[in-house]
């Protein structure tokens, strides 16, 4: 059995760079060119049964955190809702892969299903697991899909992610984006 239950997928709303704002927030930051680099945290740290202490986990989901891995996009930085404005550094293609790849060697590392409720947007969250957030958006927009609602990004991440672990190469969708 798992000690993580779940991934919850993030923008950092910043530029497209890890700063260590993001890196004590998230497990894993993906930076605009691609590159992961793991947080401050191990995921450990977010375990089942682990007292969530201040300062020593990744807190990245309110009253989420306890069994969640929290991977972050280093992008949207000045990003708005409405009318939508994805900001000067919007999610690239390259993230999308690299989030992908990364997504499915997780779950399969820590034997998490891809559902609706194991490998979950931000924005999705409060909907899904019916956990009060602070009206976060974070993912409802991708390159070369638009911004859609939180569920049809999900599912789409989802989709990646899925045909990733079936054949272990990024969905060409993922790269043609733009």
């Amino acid at each position: 059995m798992s000690n993580m239950k779940r991934v919850i997928l993030h923008w950092t709303a910043g530029t497209h760079k890890a700063n260590s704002v993001d890196l004590a927030a998230y497990h894993f930051v993906v930076e605009g060119d691609g590159t992961v680099i793991k947080g401050k945290f191990p995921v450990s740290a977010n375990a089942l049964g682990v007292p969530l202490v201040a300062g020593k986990y990744a807190a990245h989901t309110a009253s989420a955190n306890g069994g969640a891995i929290g991977v972050s996009l280093a992008a949207m930085h000045g990003a708005t809702e409405s009318p939508f404005n994805p900001g000067k550094y919007p999610i690239t293609t390259a993230q999308v892969a690299a989030m992908t790849k990364l997504v499915a060697d997780l779950c399969a590392q820590y034997n998490i299903p891809v559902t609706r409720s194991t490998v979950l947007t931000h924005a999705e969250v409060q909907g899904t697991l019916g956990i009060k957030q602070k009206n976060k958006w974070d993912i409802v927009w991708l390159p070369g899909y638009g911004k859609r609602s939180a569920t049809e990004i999900g599912d789409i991440i989802r989709g990646m992610v899925d045909s990733y672990r079936a054949v272990k190469v990024v969905p060409q969708k993922a790269l043609d984006l733009q």
